[in-house]
């Protein structure tokens, strides 16, 4: 939605983020919007009002305060908004913990039925892929990890797929847990970290079709600018995008000119899938 004739603002339903690149810029549209929805009988809700001042600075919007109508906002350091998890450091980290978190809580109340004898290994797959999944995948197309959250992904996953029981050891007669890798054999489905790279190069296609005028294309393709900050560069989401397509043998090549092909692209979505994590 645009305000002051550019697009600042994310609206659904009651819950609007107003964007901007200064707190000036952040305590202007603040008040643009209290005034608009006074004109339409709106009130806002100061008491639920958040700013956060995205910055490595962990101080950064310590120094600023924001006003309206007599009311002050709460500095915040992170906020959910639409159920995914945003921080001042703009780090995805924290999102998928959150995600892996709820994943739990949602494993837990449904460990009853994965744990009866009654229900079949192929039900149980239903209930996790049905029940679980969707609340760990939710947002997965914007998420840019690396493989420390590959490796937590895969300890979730595993952990879950416990519900194929122990293994009886032919030679020593007893029974013990199964590896890993015997997990993954007997479930036939694709990985979780599979099903995330194949739901991000779908994400791409659309991204790639949108045009400059989108926001969502201006944020994932624009360079921003200024000078970059000491260290080593964070991963990027383009940078998993790349690392997909060099599994399937596309590195080097450009993902936005791939995706203006859309059998191709289908293609390679097909085959991200497909690959054998180890």
């Amino acid at each position: 939605m645009k305000l002051n004739g550019t697009h600042q603002l994310l609206v659904y339903a009651d819950d609007v983020n107003i964007l901007g690149g200064s707190v000036h810029t952040i305590k202007k549209n603040a008040e643009a919007l209290v005034v608009a929805s006074k004109e339409t009988g709106l009130e806002v809700n100061a008491d639920k009002m958040k700013y956060m001042v995205m910055s490595r600075d962990q101080n950064a919007g310590q120094s600023h305060s924001i006003k309206t109508d007599n009311s002050s906002f709460q500095c915040v350091e992170e906020f959910k908004y639409l159920g995914t998890t945003s921080t001042y450091q703009n780090s995805i980290q924290k999102e998928i913990k959150s995600r892996l978190k709820s994943g739990n809580a949602c494993y837990l109340s449904v460990q009853n039925l994965l744990s009866s004898s009654l229900l079949s290994k192929n039900l149980k797959i239903k209930i996790y892929r049905t029940i679980i999944l969707p609340v760990v995948l939710y947002g997965c197309e914007t998420w840019s990890f690396t493989l420390r959250e590959e490796h937590r992904l895969r300890v979730f996953e595993n952990r879950v797929l416990r519900i194929f029981g122990p293994k009886r050891d032919e030679v020593k007669g007893e029974w013990r847990r199964l590896h890993n890798e015997e997990l993954n054999d007997l479930y036939s489905s694709t990985s979780t970290v599979q099903v995330i790279k194949s739901r991000r190069m779908r994400w791409v296609w659309h991204v790639a079709h949108m045009g400059e005028s989108r926001g969502v294309y201006s944020v994932l393709v624009d360079k921003p600018e200024g000078k970059k900050p000491l260290g080593r560069p964070r991963h990027r989401w383009e940078d998993n995008i790349k690392m997909d397509l060099q599994e399937v043998g596309c590195g080097g090549m450009d993902w936005i000119e791939l995706a203006e092909d859309r059998d191709r692209w289908q293609a390679l979505v097909n085959a991200v899938m497909n690959l054998r994590v180890p």
